[in-house]
């Protein structure tokens, strides 16, 4: 799973040191970096040092609580697409689930929480951050081999293509859970069309 995922990074936020353990625990054997934050103040320094799939984040913590850790995790154009799994032990008050999806959490858990679910869910995370990373470097690669062919292109077909792969790559950048079939479907075709140009051979 280790060269599946790229090893990118798991944030658990929570101000009590047996939840981190307990989080530590059941998440150990996804074989990934887990990143500790005693505090959303932590949490915003080790957001912005580093790539994270997914942030799981305690609602109830002294100082910034939750809420407002994930509204600053939002706001940032470095940190607003990383999805965010809110953790509360409160699971009679309805209302701390609407303010967590309204702040831009991707999923919510209330403790004790089951082992495998949360796993499950992270594991989710991981896959897409990995399928995600791989479309940008397609992405990349077929803009390096686009410029490396330019003179071997009719312009005007160089236009369209280029257009397109700039769409693709907008969208990379700007949708937080991506269709991910969708966008390698896209991706494959723009490959094909560079493929049927004249004088292109496939990168080695």
């Amino acid at each position: 799973m280790t060269a599946a995922h790229d090893r990118a990074g798991i944030l658990l936020v929570d101000d009590m040191e047996d939840n981190l353990v307990a989080l530590e625990a059941v998440l150990s054997s996804l074989n990934q970096p887990l990143v500790r934050a005693r505090s959303g103040e932590e949490a915003m320094k080790a957001l912005l040092r580093q790539d994270f799939a997914v942030v799981l984040l305690d609602v109830l913590m002294p100082g910034m609580d939750g809420f407002e850790t994930a509204a600053n995790i939002k706001r940032l154009d470095q940190t607003k697409d990383i999805p965010i799994i809110f953790l509360t032990g409160n699971d009679r008050d309805t209302s701390f689930a609407f303010r967590g999806y309204a702040t831009g959490a991707a999923d919510y858990l209330t403790k004790p929480f089951d082992p495998w679910v949360l796993r499950a869910k992270v594991t989710v995370f991981l896959d897409l951050h990995h399928k995600t990373r791989q479309l940008e470097r397609q992405a990349h690669q077929l803009r390096e081999l686009l410029l490396r062919e330019l003179p071997a292109y009719d312009p005007a077909r160089l236009a369209d293509i280029e257009e397109r792969l700039a769409a693709l790559e907008r969208r990379l950048a700007a949708d937080g859970r991506p269709d991910v079939a969708e966008l390698a479907r896209r991706v494959a075709e723009l490959e094909r069309s560079f493929r049927a140009e004249p004088g292109v051979e496939p990168a080695g």
